[in-house]
């Protein structure tokens, strides 16, 4: 479904370290545990995914507050942020992915078609969610919905590598 690349590149940054991701995934049905399995050698830092459709996975298997989803609905910035960290958690995974949102036909929890978050969670308390307003068909909505959350972890793997080089590299 996504830039195959970006999978790719982001496979390889994981092992490079030693580290590992593990994706939750509500609208996009699969598409990114997909994506990833798509890439030989994917095993190496690729965990597992849970596709927690029904919103009462989201509470029961990865661990989402149940005030917070009663209260927002599913599709929330911060739905998507705890679901990503839930993941991670359970699977013990270094890094956490997740994407809630509504690819339609019809709206849901009170947002309209093509309202997506997606998630990441990380090492050292690191989170980072990206809300989206997509156009398109399900499909194109569902498409846009992998590409961004894999290129959401790819800038996080980037700027955690900036992050380190400045502590190496900065002077005394």
């Amino acid at each position: 479904m996504a830039d195959g690349t970006v999978a790719a590149r982001v496979l390889d940054l994981l092992a490079e370290r030693g580290q590992t991701l593990a994706v939750a995934e509500s609208l996009t049905g699969g598409l990114v545990a997909g994506e990833l399995t798509g890439v030989p050698g994917a095993s190496r830092s690729f965990r597992g995914s849970v596709t927690a459709y029904a919103t009462a996975l989201k509470r029961d298997v990865l661990g989402v507050d149940a005030t917070l989803l009663a209260e927002r609905g599913a599709v929330d910035p911060t739905v998507a942020l705890q679901m990503a960290a839930g993941v991670r958690a359970r699977m013990g995974a270094d890094w956490g992915l997740a994407t809630t949102g509504v690819a339609g036909p019809d709206a849901q929890d009170g947002q309209p078609v093509g309202t997506v978050f997606v998630a990441v969670s990380g090492p050292d308390r690191s989170e980072k969610v990206t809300a989206l307003r997509l156009n398109g068909s399900r499909a194109e909505i569902r498409k846009e919905s992998v590409r961004s959350v894999l290129e959401l972890l790819l800038g996080e793997l980037h700027g955690t590598v900036r992050a380190k080089d400045t502590e190496q590299n900065g002077g005394n």
